[in-house]
């Protein structure tokens, strides 16, 4: 991982931003929703992202996939442009308030809409595309759930089916809307267990408002407020936090921001 005025040794970036601004037409005279953009995330990485609500964290997402084009800067993934085939290689999990539950689908079937676009069968599914989603809900530990309805499911495994979904269509990364909210203490933990497994297969991005969680767990953090400074979880500070949403951390994080760190650190 690396930002800006730095250079990396490792193996080619998973993503590449570099110098990306992007505005939207009634905004972009006033103030880009992103400026200046210098990001690169590894082939290992697990990267939260954090931010005020209207810092630019939808936007980096669109960015990444391919959604809208910036007006200066580039972005590549897996050294290309996000579009076609690079794109077809992100994995994208949206927040569960984005999948309507009466859906009269079994999980089953909504794992195989990740293989949209792979399957030589077009809009029908051949018997490779069961495999591989058989497979994804496997891989999360969810394959006994492949016949239930999406409505008899719990926010737990609604999350595990949707990463499933991405899984499916053979993801080289993985973006996770918000994928904590509204998920209670215990199963957020098995949830961050399932993702640090994942994340020794391929690189997470994590969009989040859980500050505590992010800075304990995750290998680096990006705060984006417009513009986007890179931490590394562990030296994220309070001071960092409200600098960028100037508020103080106990009001964003009432937990306690310090408290979480020594938790994670065994202190």
């Amino acid at each position: 991982m690396m930002s800006q005025g730095t250079s990396s040794t490792a193996a080619e970036p998973v993503v590449r931003l570099h110098g990306v601004t992007f505005g939207y037409p009634r905004e972009q005279r006033r103030r880009p929703a992103v400026r200046d953009i210098n990001l690169e995330i590894a082939a290992d990485d697990f990267l939260g992202l954090i931010g005020p609500n209207g810092g630019g964290k939808t936007t980096l997402l669109k960015l990444i996939l391919g959604l809208i084009t910036p007006q200066t800067g580039t972005v590549e993934i897996f050294g290309r442009p996000p579009r076609g085939a690079a794109r077809r290689r992100i994995g994208y999990v949206p927040q569960q308030s984005e999948i309507d539950p009466t859906v009269p689908a079994d999980v089953l079937d909504i794992v195989l809409t990740g293989r949209l676009g792979r399957s030589s069968w077009g809009p029908r599914y051949g018997k490779l595309d069961v495999e591989a989603a058989r497979a994804a809900l496997e891989q999360v530990e969810a394959g006994d759930l492949a016949r239930q309805p999406l409505r008899a499911l719990s926010g737990g495994q609604k999350q595990r089916v949707l990463i499933a979904r991405a899984l499916a269509g053979d993801a080289g990364l993985l973006l996770l809307d918000e994928p904590t909210a509204g998920v209670d203490a215990p199963r957020e933990r098995q949830f961050l267990e399932l993702l640090l497994r994942l994340n020794e297969e391929l690189p997470i991005v994590l969009v989040s408002h859980d500050i505590g969680f992010v800075s304990a767990h995750l290998k680096h953090v990006a705060c984006l407020n417009r513009t986007l400074t890179l931490h590394s979880g562990s030296e994220l500070s309070p001071d960092d936090v409200e600098a960028m949403y100037h508020t103080p951390v106990l009001a964003l994080h009432p937990h306690g921001f310090e408290h979480s760190h020594a938790k994670n650190k065994g202190e």
